[in-house]
């Protein structure tokens, strides 16, 4: 099912995109090679021409995501795309959890940041553990929207996913939301339910909202060369 990019999605969804005159993020399970694929999305403007793409850089290999066994880690880095709606900063699922990655993808120039995921209790967790995990998703993904005063579009899928064997698959929780540079919520779907939500982002509250809380002024750029390791500890 793997495909390229440019390749039948993109063709499909540019049509729609010009047709429509909106920009489109267009997950893609990409073939780069034989062996080779990514889990990648394509940025389509809204003249129908691909404007960047972007492969997920994290990869996860948790109990029902062993997306080690089928994707190579993405290797065009943390960018952001110029779109007719602004300048877009594109992440994938597991990425959300970086706050590197939403750093980068901001001093690239990002005002936007849109995280497609698919993200969901395993049934026996979801009792003990469902509110705490759903909670630490939306908190982190606010606090990227806050520390680097960018709107966040977080999108999720729903539904309950069982594989062809014994075990209980995986409930994704939706809740697809769109959050202000202040970490407010101002668009949220349900948790059960395919919808689209709309938000206003006014790009022009960017200008005040870092005047006011300059994290990306007060950046100490010259102190930070040791987030490059992987630990620090007093071994040479």
């Amino acid at each position: 099912m793997a495909e390229t990019i440019p390749g039948p999605t993109t063709d499909a969804l540019s049509l729609v995109a010009r047709e429509a005159g909106i920009a489109v993020v267009a997950p893609v399970f990409e073939r780069r090679a034989s062996g080779v694929y990514h889990n990648s999305l394509a940025v389509i403007d809204a003249d129908g021409t691909i404007a960047g793409i972007y492969r997920k850089m994290h990869i996860p290999d948790d109990p029902s995501y062993y997306e080690k066994f089928y994707f190579t880690p993405g290797d065009l880095g943390f960018g952001a795309f110029d779109t007719h709606a602004g300048r877009i900063g594109t992440l994938i699922c597991w990425d959300q959890w970086y706050p590197e990655a939403a750093r980068l993808a901001t001093l690239s120039g990002a005002v936007i940041l849109f995280y497609p995921t698919a993200i969901g209790w395993h049934p026996h967790e979801k009792a003990e553990q469902g509110n705490r995990q759903l909670d630490a998703w939306r908190t982190v993904q606010r606090g990227h929207a806050i520390a680097n005063g960018v709107y966040v579009a977080a999108v999720n899928r729903v539904g309950l996913e069982v594989p062809g064997d014994d075990r209980a698959g995986i409930e994704f929780w939706g809740s697809s939301f769109i959050c202000d540079p202040q970490g407010a919520v101002i668009a949220e779907a349900s948790p059960d339910k395919e919808e689209i939500i709309v938000a206003d982002v006014d790009l022009a509250l960017l200008e005040d909202i870092r005047r006011n809380w300059p994290f990306l002024r007060d950046r100490r750029i010259d102190a930070y060369g040791e987030i490059t390791r992987r630990f620090i500890d007093d071994r040479p």
